[in-house]
């Protein structure tokens, strides 16, 4: 297996939640290569404008985000049952239009977010 982890299940319900701030909280679910996420945000969080260079697959299982994506902002409204792709270093916000947990998916995993570095998305 050259070093990688054995198989492993988990129960979402059972993975540590943590709380970032009173409006916005994860959990997460880190492999070798990918990280997934529940994100859960209460109506009105805004997760600032931001950019990585990890690549990002958000799916919204309940609620809506709003984003402002790219140089221009560009506006796009996901929500639930839609995924929004974003592609390494192009710049986000999202605003919950309602309360929101999504499913995110980033390649590779997220060091900030892992080593709590993620000082953006702590502030209220």
């Amino acid at each position: 297996m050259g070093g990688k982890r054995a198989a492993q299940w988990y129960r979402w319900d059972e993975v540590p939640r943590e709380e970032l701030h009173e409006r916005l909280s994860r959990r997460l679910i880190t492999g070798d290569e990918v990280m997934l996420a529940h994100v859960y945000l209460k109506k009105g969080c805004v997760v600032p404008k931001h950019s990585h260079e990890n690549e990002q697959f958000t799916y919204i299982l309940e609620g809506a985000l709003r984003f402002l994506v790219g140089e221009e902002a560009d506006e796009i409204v996901v929500r639930a049952g839609e995924v929004l792709h974003l592609p390494a270093n192009v710049p986000h916000e999202a605003h919950a239009l309602e309360d929101t947990l999504d499913v995110d998916i980033f390649y590779p995993p997220r060091e900030d977010w892992l080593n709590k570095t993620d000082g953006y998305l702590r502030q209220k």
